[in-house]
């Protein structure tokens, strides 16, 4: 009996340091990429715009990644996770709202887009430099904050007030006036219903993300001022906290760097999800980790996306690896 009760004791899960407070469910990690695929997207498009027609960005193939990294995502969860529901309809309404859109605009721009771009050479007019602008300021903007507090009506204002109406192209650039004018007045208003009604139903989001560290690297505040240490164990270990979204990818990475390891994060000690930018057939060469699912990235041929599921315990380590081979990491999905 007595023997019984120790193997029990020893093979318990260590008991959790995260306070109740600062738990998230571990099914999060999954179910947020969706969201960044929705980043993801409009970065690739603002850097393709720059020097290519938006008629020639691949908006189903697009579509087609975001539906199936969600059915991937969910299989995950599903097989260990209770279903949340709240989640999945909150992602079942953008998806959708993505593909109405993507539809609707790849039907303008390759009829009514496409016949203006024979009219002048890309990228020549006012109005093709403006939109492309709006889309790299667009990107920058949802890293870190909702898509829908953009503000859209400074772009129209900027269309109407300071871009000239005549020059190079006409028709071009009035073919994009009636473009780009369409869609940030839709977004405008489409962006103000969804702040409302986000506001109601998720109040203000928490902006930072508690995690427990082996330890704290010396001088580690001053390189990384956001961090705030909130509690010391006499082991070394501590509770603190980092911002959330791309931030907390810079500090989990400065961390790593710094050798620190990762011992609960937003509660959790199970999987977490890292995307990356690697060539295509990296597999990743940490312990534990293992890809979920990978993307081309349709743009830049030869590279891939890929989605590395990975203990907690080991997150440090990989982040070290992505960076000793010199592979960009996209993000790490803090629940």
């Amino acid at each position: 009996m007595l023997l019984a009760v120790l193997l029990a004791a020893a093979t318990a899960a260590p008991p959790v340091l995260t306070p109740p407070e600062h738990r998230r469910g571990g099914d999060q990690t999954f179910l947020t990429f969706p969201e960044w695929f929705l980043v993801y997207s409009p970065d690739e498009y603002a850097a393709f715009v720059k020097e290519h027609p938006p008629s020639e960005f691949p908006l189903f193939g697009h579509l087609r990644q975001f539906w199936s990294s969600y059915r991937t995502v969910y299989g995950a969860t599903r097989r260990d996770y209770p279903l949340n529901a709240e989640y999945h309809v909150m992602i079942a309404v953008i998806g959708v709202s993505t593909t109405v859109e993507y539809a609707l605009r790849s039907a303008y721009e390759n009829t009514l887009g496409r016949a203006s771009e024979v009219t002048a050479a890309y990228g020549t007019t006012d109005e093709d430099r403006l939109a492309a602008r709006v889309a790299q300021e667009y990107v920058d903007f949802i890293r870190d904050r909702p898509w829908y507090q953009f503000d859209f009506v400074t772009p129209l204002r900027t269309l109407w007030r300071d871009t000239p109406a005549w020059g190079a192209g006409p028709l071009r650039k009035w073919e994009r006036r009636y473009a780009l004018t369409s869609e940030w007045l839709a977004k405008a208003a489409y962006a103000r219903l969804v702040g409302q009604g986000s506001q109601a139903a998720y109040g203000a989001e928490e902006t930072t993300t508690a995690v427990v560290l082996d330890r704290v690297p010396d001088g580690i505040e001053a390189e990384l001022p956001r961090l705030r240490v909130l509690e010391r164990h006499p082991d070394g270990r501590a509770l603190v906290t980092l911002p959330r979204y791309d931030d907390f990818k810079d500090h989990a990475a400065a961390l790593a760097r710094r050798g620190a390891s990762f011992v609960e994060i937003a509660g959790n000690r199970g999987p977490i999800l890292v995307t990356a930018l690697v060539p295509s057939g990296w597999t990743p060469p940490v312990s534990g980790a293992s890809a979920l699912f990978s993307q081309p990235i349709l743009t830049r041929p030869g590279r891939q996306r890929v989605a590395v599921t990975v203990p907690v315990g080991a997150l440090a380590e990989l982040l070290r690896v992505l960076e000793r081979e010199g592979h960009t990491l996209e993000h790490v999905y803090d629940y």
